[in-house]
C-alpha cells in the first residue's frame, strides 16, 4: 500500500518579497506524519492535519507575509515507511518541520533523520521518554505527553491510593516497552510490586490469553501499556471476562476521549487514566474544540490534536522571530525562549542535555 500524501497550500504570501526571501524557497513547509488508517488513526490521523491547518490560519501567516504549505502522509505504523517518507519530504519536497508521529518506533527513526538534516521535529503522538532521554537531540521538542509523565500521573496516584500490586499488559514495541518501564519504576519507587507482565503483538485484536494471565496474577491493577484500538479492545475483552467485576482495576496508561467514546460509558466505568489536555476543562479548550469538531465529522479533539495545534503555533512564532526556517537547531532554541500556548494548555518536554526542563502534564 502506498502512503497517502496530500498537499494543501494554506496561505499565499503577502507583503514585500524581502520577507519571503528569508524562508527556504520562500515557503514554510510542514509535514504531518501519522497513522491515518490503522490503530492510532482516531486519536491522531486526519485530525492532526486539521489542527495544523487551524494553527496556521489562527496564527495569521498570510497577513504576515508567510507562505505555508502542509503535506500529510500515513506512516502505517512502520519505521521504514515513515523514514522513507521523511527523507523524501526533506530531500525533494523541502519540508522544514515534521509534526505529530504517533508510534514511538517511527518517531525514534524520524528523530535521527531530522537531526542529521538539521530540520525540526515536533512530537505530539509519539510517547517514548527516550526522545527526551537517551535519544534526545537539539532538533526535537516532545509535546503533549511522554511515558514519564503518563507513568507519574497514573502510576503514582494509583499506588498512593492502595493499588500497590501490578500486572502489565504491554504492546511489544518501543512505546509499550517504555511505558511499562517508566510505570514499573514509579510503582516500585512508591512501595508497590510488579507481579508480572505479558507482551502482545502490535497491533492486536485477540487479548484473551493475555488477559487471563493478568487475571490469574491476582494483581490489584492491570496496567495497559498500549494505546488506540489496542487499548479499546483490551478493555472490551476485559469486561467480557468480568475482570473489573471480580475486583481488579484497569489502568489505561495512555487513553483518549476517542477511546471512551468507542467503549461507551458502561464499559469505561472505573477506568483510571491520565490526560494532558481535555476539551471540556476550561473556556479556552471548549472554544478550540468547537472550532475543530465541525471540521472533523463532529468528533472533538484529543490531546494529540491539541498538542499539534500548540506545537505548530509555537513553531511559527519561533520562525517569525528568527525571520528564517533554515536552521532547525536555531528554531528549536528560539522556541525554548517562549512559554507554551494558553489556548490549548499543552505541556512540552525538551531534553536535559540541551539546556531545557521537563514539565509535568
Amino acid at each position: 500500500m502506498k502512503p497517502l500524501i496530500s498537499l494543501a497550500t494554506l496561505a499565499v504570501a503577502l507583503g514585500c518579497s524581502g520577507a519571503q526571501a528569508q524562508y527556504t524557497d520562500g515557503t514554510i513547509r510542514i509535514g504531518v506524519l501519522n497513522d491515518m488508517s490503522g490503530t492510532y488513526s482516531d486519536l491522531s490521523g486526519r485530525g492532526s492535519l486539521i489542527a495544523t491547518r487551524m494553527a496556521v490560519e489562527d496564527f495569521g501567516a498570510a497577513p504576515k507575509g508567510m507562505k505555508v504549505e502542509i503535506v500529510g502522509a500515513d506512516h502505517q505504523n512502520k519505521p521504514d515507511v515513515g523514514s522513507n517518507i521523511v527523507r523524501k519530504w526533506i530531500d525533494t519536497g523541502k519540508v522544514d518541520v515534521i509534526v505529530d508521529v504517533p508510534t514511538s518506533s517511527v518517531a525514534l527513526a524520524v528523530n535521527e533523520i531530522v537531526r542529521d538534516k538539521n530540520k525540526v521535529f515536533l512530537v505530539s503522538g509519539g510517547a517514548t521518554s527516550d526522545l527526551t532521554g537517551a535519544k534526545c537531540t537539539p532538533n526535537t521538542i516532545h509535546w503533549t505527553y511522554d511515558t514519564w509523565a503518563l507513568a507519574n500521573g497514573t502510576g503514582q496516584a494509583i499506588v498512593k491510593t492502595g493499588g500497590d500490586t501490578w500486572f502489565f499488559l504491554t504492546a511489544n514495541y518501543a512505546f509499550g516497552l517504555a511505558l511499562e518501564r517508566d510505570t514499573a519504576a514509579v510503582v516500585v519507587k512508591n512501595g508497590g510490586k510488579v507481579l508480572g507482565r505479558v507482551r502482545h503483538p502490535f497491533p492486536a485484536t485477540d487479548f484473551s490469553s493475555f488477559l487471563l494471565q493478568a487475571q490469574a496474577s491476582k494483581a490489584k491493577i492491570i496496567g495497559l501499556a498500549n494505546a488506540g484500538a489496542d487499548t479499546v479492545n483490551s478493555i472490551k475483552q476485559a469486561s467480557e471476562f468480568g475482570i473489573v467485576r471480580g475486583g481488579q482495576k484497569l489502568a489505561a496508561l495512555l487513553a483518549f476521549i476517542t477511546d471512551v467514546h468507542a467503549l461507551g460509558l458502561e464499559t469505561s466505568q472505573g477506568l483510571i487514566m491520565t490526560e494532558a489536555w481535555y476539551w471540556d476543562l476550561n473556556d479556552a479548550n471548549r472554544e478550540f474544540a468547537k472550532k475543530f469538531a465541525p471540521q472533523n465529522k463532529g468528533i472533538y479533539p484529543t490531546m494529540v490534536h491539541a498538542g499539534v495545534y500548540s506545537a505548530v503555533t509555537h513553531y511559527l512564532k519561533a520562525v517569525e522571530a528568527l525571520k528564517s526556517d533554515a536552521d532547525g537547531k536555531a528554531v528549536v532554541a528560539r522556541r525554548k525562549l517562549t512559554n507554551t500556548d494558553r489556548a490549548t494548555n499543552s505541556p512540552c518536554w525538551q531534553c536535559h542535555k540541551h539546556g531545557s526542563r521537563r514539565r509535568a502534564a
